[in-house]
């Protein structure tokens, strides 16, 4: 009986010893992942200072570049302000020429029907003058 009690020690003495050799290479191996999982992330944290560096600046490039157009942008509106302020100035000397243009034909027409009857009246005249000298 002695026998068979040692024997099961001995077998659980293996068993164990087994259970802890299989356990520490399965640790060994999460020990190896894990470092490289914490290499990786490493990598990843300075590939991130990077990208957050070039972002940083590209933002602050489109923010520079927002700001001159909208200078620009501003200058432009007084550009077309003027232009428009010319387009009225032109637009009121159209008018104006047109106005004095119909004033002068109105005028030159009043002249011709003036001038018809002066010649009627000085022809009236004339003949009359005529007929009494006869």
């Amino acid at each position: 009986m002695y026998a068979a009690i040692a024997i099961a020690v001995i077998i659980v003495a293996l068993a164990f010893a087994v259970l802890v050799g299989y356990l520490a290479g399965m640790l060994k191996a999460t020990q190896r992942t894990l470092n490289n999982v914490a290499d990786t992330l490493e990598g990843v944290e300075k590939q991130l200072e990077g990208i957050t560096t070039e972002t940083t600046l590209l933002l602050q490039k489109t923010n520079d570049l927002a700001e001159d157009i909208n200078d620009k942008v501003a200058k432009l509106n007084s550009v077309f302000d003027g232009v428009e302020e010319i387009g009225d100035t032109f637009n009121n000397l159209t008018h104006s020429v047109k106005k004095m243009s119909t004033k002068i034909s109105n005028s030159a027409d009043d002249d011709v029907d003036k001038a018809t009857e002066a010649v009627k009246w000085g022809t009236a005249v004339l003949n009359v003058w005529r007929n009494r000298k006869n």
